[in-house]
């Protein structure tokens, strides 16, 4: 396992130079999903939610979020993006054992560092956006399985999830 890039020598925390790193095309794709009654996907996906359109507003979340990600964790660099994408999918109860929306989110930039915060920020806020919306008729929603699915450019190439 390799070192922890955002300690300095001396323990303390530091933002990495990234400076001296070649600028490359980088993408990263993050995926998430939010548990919920069959009755609220059947809400969202009617379009019948008293706040309004849900997935619409959750798309539009997302991609502020991957735009703010630097606001929100300490160390980590503010970059230009030059794409977001957010997907959702909904997954009945019929079809699973649970009803719940599946959330990605595509990330890319040309630069120095990668972009997998802003995807996995992306995420993160677009389902918790979901529940903010649905809260009133189902606050037992549970958000699960957050994580990078996968990564590629730079200096350690490509990574995709098992």
């Amino acid at each position: 396992m390799s070192a922890l890039t955002h300690f300095d020598a001396h323990g303390q925390a530091h933002m990495v130079d990234v400076a001296g790193k070649d600028s490359t095309h980088r993408i990263a794709v993050a995926g998430g999903r939010i548990e919920m009654l069959p009755a609220t996907l059947a809400i969202i996906e009617a379009g019948t939610a008293k706040k309004g359109d849900v997935l619409g507003i959750a798309r539009i979340a997302g991609i502020q979020a991957a735009k703010k990600a630097s606001d929100l964790i300490p160390l980590c660099h503010p970059l230009a993006l030059t794409h977001v994408a957010m997907d959702f999918v909904a997954i009945s109860a019929d079809l699973a054992k649970t009803s719940h929306i599946l959330c990605t989110a595509t990330v890319e930039t040309v630069g120095p560092t990668g972009v997998e915060m802003e995807a996995l920020t992306a995420v993160q806020v677009a389902l918790l956006t979901i529940y903010d919306m649905c809260k009133a008729v189902d606050r037992g929603m549970t958000i699960n399985d957050v994580k990078l699915l996968e990564k590629h450019g730079g200096k350690s190439g490509s990574f995709k999830a098992a």
